[in-house]
């Protein structure tokens, strides 16, 4: 799978200058779209969303945006994913810390393309690793986190450790910066230049884990 980063600029700048480049999935830091009404995108107002569906049928990829979204008040963190033309979904972050500016989503989501099962983890749901572990438990190939501004190695560590303990490839796209992780938790790609390209060979281990906790009491039934 090959994923093109970009870590700066808005969606059309990347679309002018380099719509035709070749990649599997475009990835997008929260810079590309901004803030996204609800309300103004039914009304015909804007057409954000469309704008991310019509790169991904020019490229005839698949296009991973982050954005602002706004419903009536209601703020959150997104990412909105389209492929070849077809707006796939949008996902929120599920976690507020501390009540943050934004508002929390429910639920996550992995996105079936063309190209594999993409899990999109939204900006501090980094911080918490039932995110990564539920969405490679439910079979994403690849992790995509679209973060902010990164907090010098924090989001680093856990993306390596997310990695490793789940066994799945992360990447981050964050203001700037982008990297990735294979599932051995080591960097194996990681740059300030944008746009960038990122190849990386599906892998997939499994092995069998054995604890012994507390807990899953049966009690034999009494004979009559």
């Amino acid at each position: 799978m090959r994923i093109c980063f970009v870590t700066g600029g808005s969606l059309n700048d990347y679309a002018e200058k380099y719509a035709g480049a070749r990649a599997d999935v475009v990835c997008f830091a929260f810079s590309a779209l901004g803030e996204v009404s609800y309300e103004r995108e039914l009304k015909g107002e804007t057409n954000l969303f469309e704008d991310v569906a019509l790169l991904s049928k020019e490229g005839r990829n698949v296009v991973v945006c982050g954005c602002y979204t706004d419903a009536r008040g209601i703020r959150r963190k997104s990412v909105v994913v389209a492929e070849r033309g077809r707006i796939l979904g949008v996902s929120d972050m599920v976690n507020r810390i501390d009540g943050g500016e934004y508002r929390c989503g429910a639920g996550m989501k992995i996105y079936e393309t063309s190209v594999g099962k993409i899990g999109v983890v939204v900006a501090e749901d980094l911080y918490f690793p039932q995110v990564v572990e539920t969405l490679s438990v439910c079979g994403a190939e690849v992790i995509l986190c679209v973060f902010e501004e990164l907090n010098e190695q924090l989001e680093q560590t856990l993306m390596r450790a997310d990695a490793f303990t789940y066994g799945v490839p992360v990447c981050v796209c964050s203001y700037g910066y982008a990297q990735a992780a294979d599932i051995a938790g080591k960097v194996r790609f990681s740059t300030p230049k944008s746009p960038c390209i990122y190849d990386f060979e599906r892998e997939q281990e499994y092995h069998v884990v054995e604890t012994r906790r507390r807990g899953f009491v049966r009690k034999k039934k009494s004979g009559f």
